[in-house]
């Protein structure tokens, strides 16, 4: 999912492309897609772009007559811009949507069977309101600030982390990464931090997205953002399942719910201490390895049984 970084880098890169051009046309390709009934979408074509921003992870769209456009790209929605003229192919199976300007086409794309991005007209700032979940914004919020929005409510950091009410823009990808920078473990429970760990989480936070926001416009320059992904070679922990850890070199550990994956380093973060992974404690029951030594002790014990060593 796009998380702050990406729709960042997306609204700065369409401002040039859209803002102060006319919107052409909508054309719906997949009907899904359309989550909204007033205004129609006739209704905007003609109206000046007057701004993009972000709320939360949606980009939102500002038109003329106080109408707006509100994206939400949920996990595998993308942004492509085909230039007037331009010769950018976007397979047909993968279209949501167009917004057509005199400039070129902005088109809505989801990978995947499942259809959860979605496209809303809005009429009037009023009607925004239902999209704002109220959360802080991490890169302008104070220590202070950061600290009594994390207490608010006795979570996981995991989950306080990415629940929009309280944070906006952060996800499951950029959470393992403020983790890992913070060295504080994804079920550590915010009514438990000291104020050194709140310190640390804080300046992790910050300097993440900060970093991240700085590296996504390096790699897009003047272009169009055109590799978003949650899955990034240069991450830390996220999506790098056993893979070595680039501060301790221990193997990345992860915890898996439903759709989701937190990833993290048992050394870094959690002293060691291996946490339950639902699935496979079940599974392994009074077997489940409870340190990082004795996870690898396990799988030596395997290994050798089923070369028919000792054991």
């Amino acid at each position: 999912m796009p998380e702050l970084p990406d729709v960042t880098v997306y609204i700065e890169s369409l401002r040039p492309r859209v803002v102060g051009q006319v919107l052409e046309k909508v054309r719906v390709a997949n009907p899904f897609v359309l989550r909204s009934v007033d205004p129609p979408l006739a209704e905007l074509e003609g109206k000046q772009v007057t701004g993009v921003r972000r709320m939360g992870k949606r980009i939102v769209l500002e038109l003329e007559g106080e109408l707006f456009l509100v994206v939400h790209l949920m996990i595998a929605g993308r942004l492509r811009w085909k230039p007037l003229g331009g010769k950018v192919k976007v397979p047909p199976s993968l279209v949501l949507a167009e917004l057509a300007f005199p400039t070129g086409t902005l088109v809505l794309t989801e990978a995947g069977s499942k259809r959860r991005a979605s496209l809303h007209a809005v009429r009037g700032t009023d009607g925004l309101t239902p999209f704002d979940r109220g959360g802080l914004e991490p890169l302008d919020a104070t220590r202070d600030a950061f600290a009594s929005r994390l207490r608010l409510e006795n979570h996981t950091l995991k989950r306080a982390l990415t629940d929009p009410r309280l944070f906006s823009g952060i996800g499951n990808a950029y959470s393992d990464e403020i983790l890992h920078r913070a060295r504080l473990s994804p079920l550590a429970l915010t009514a438990r931090l000291t104020d050194d760990d709140v310190d640390r989480l804080h300046t992790a936070t910050s300097h993440t997205l900060a970093e991240w926001t700085r590296r996504l416009r390096a790699e897009v320059g003047d272009g169009f953002p055109e590799k978003v992904t949650a899955f990034r070679a240069d991450f830390a922990v996220h999506g790098r399942y056993r893979l070595p850890c680039p501060d301790c070199g221990a193997p990345v550990q992860r915890i898996r719910y439903a759709e989701n994956e937190t990833n993290y380093c048992a050394t870094c973060q959690t002293g060691g201490r291996l946490l339950a992974d639902r699935a496979m404690s079940r599974l392994l029951r009074q077997d489940w390895p409870r340190s990082l030594a004795a996870l690898e002790e396990h799988v030596e014990s395997r290994t050798v049984r089923r070369e028919g060593g000792p054991g």
